[in-house]
């Protein structure tokens, strides 16, 4: 299985993405699928391709953090995460790992961290590469993933997913342990 490429970003690679990340999965008994998920809905389209292909993992959606849409706010409502969750979904809500702290001293002082400098050269593969590698990060910190397994990682270019790529995370505060395995799909452009 080599690398898919779509002609176009955006959601609606979604659907294939999720077929692709199945088939994938099946092919190479990985046992977790870490997503982008900013509201959950995407997530929904995951479990149920999986869920019709007959292949059985651990799904976590990670979320944006409190306050990415304003003072005190997350996209995914108390209902749809206990809905999630109430299927087995281990949904997380973080600290970008890529950026956090570091962008609020950015905005404040100006000038280009280190993380987000990391941040912006993973985007050279595209915006989902960059996803995939930060959520990754971040379910590690939070214990939702195994230490030293491969798994899947989906992220997108704004809405819905269109980059799926395999790695083994490591923390971040040791984050130069990831590697990146394969590229499942992508746009051609992002």
């Amino acid at each position: 299985m080599g690398v898919h490429l779509f002609e176009n970003k955006g959601w609606e690679n979604t659907y294939k993405t999720a077929e692709l990340a199945a088939e994938y999965a099946k092919e190479h008994g990985l046992k977790y699928v870490v997503l982008a998920s900013k509201t959950g809905y995407t997530i929904d389209i995951f479990m149920e391709t999986f869920a019709k292909a007959g292949v059985d993992v651990k799904f976590v959606s990670v979320t944006h953090c409190y306050g990415d849409m304003g003072p005190g706010q997350c996209e995914m409502s108390l209902e749809k995460r206990k809905e999630l969750t109430d299927k087995g979904v281990t949904v997380i809500t973080a600290t970008h790992a890529l950026s956090g702290a570091e962008r609020g001293i950015a905005n404040r002082y100006g000038g280009v961290t280190p993380a987000i400098l990391m941040a912006d050269t993973l985007k050279f593969l595209g915006q989902g590469m960059k996803v995939g590698v930060e959520i990754s990060l971040m379910a590690m910190d939070n214990g939702a993933i195994p230490y030293g397994e491969e798994i899947i990682a989906v992220g997108g270019c704004g809405h819905g997913a269109d980059y799926a790529l395999t790695l083994i995370p490591g923390h971040s505060n040791n984050l130069f342990e990831t590697k990146v395995i394969d590229i499942i799909c992508k746009p051609r452009i992002s």
